[in-house]
């Protein structure tokens, strides 16, 4: 806390840190290019070509492709998505980032991957990763699959859950703390 004098007064100002655990509220990076509004779906030829456009940005971290570093920040833990479109970016990203032609990624390739979800803990002695599930409105959606190793976590989803149709809530769920983030109808939709 700190206080400040305004005109005779003692104003008390809370100095705002990261939660601990607790809700955090989803977001995208600002002015992500190419534009994407469909949210995270089976690989189309509309996602392809927008992911190979993507991927040939020559940003050192083009947030077309690393949408996801910051979706859900919280000083508990880190989340990384994996998704068809995200596959193809990258591999064209990674080709292009190192002075390489732009590849062309397998389209039946993409057309098999579903999403993956990564979580590690920041702090994996004390709070390791325990588990993963989605909220729906007062539905709770646990991955098909999942794997715990090394205090974080692997989940696998289908693309139900991720459609733009309403908001959802992820449940980052660890041995002593759970952070639970929001994530509104138009931030899924952004998401590729």
């Amino acid at each position: 806390m700190r206080l400040t004098h305004i005109a005779g007064f003692t104003v008390v100002l809370a100095l705002v840190a990261p939660l601990a655990g607790g809700q955090v509220k989803g977001h995208l990076p600002a002015g992500i290019t190419p534009t994407w509004s469909k949210g995270i779906q089976p690989i189309s030829r509309e996602s392809y070509w927008n992911a190979m456009e993507c991927g040939k940005q020559s940003a050192a971290r083009p947030a077309c492709v690393f949408w996801d570093a910051d979706l859900c920040a919280n000083d508990e833990f880190t989340l990384a998505f994996y998704t068809p479109y995200k596959q193809v970016a990258y591999t064209v990203w990674q080709a292009v980032s190192h002075k390489q032609p732009a590849p062309t990624p397998s389209y039946a390739e993409a057309g098999r991957m579903r999403i993956i979800i990564g979580v590690k803990p920041r702090h994996a002695a004390q709070n390791p990763v325990t588990g993963l599930t989605i909220m729906r409105g007062k539905t709770t959606i646990d991955p098909s699959s999942r794997s715990l190793d090394d205090g974080g976590g692997t989940f696998y989803f289908d693309f139900a859950p991720f459609a733009p149709t309403a908001g959802i809530t992820l449940s980052m769920a660890g041995k002593t703390k759970t952070v639970t983030c929001a994530i509104d109808r138009p931030t899924l939709a952004g998401m590729r």
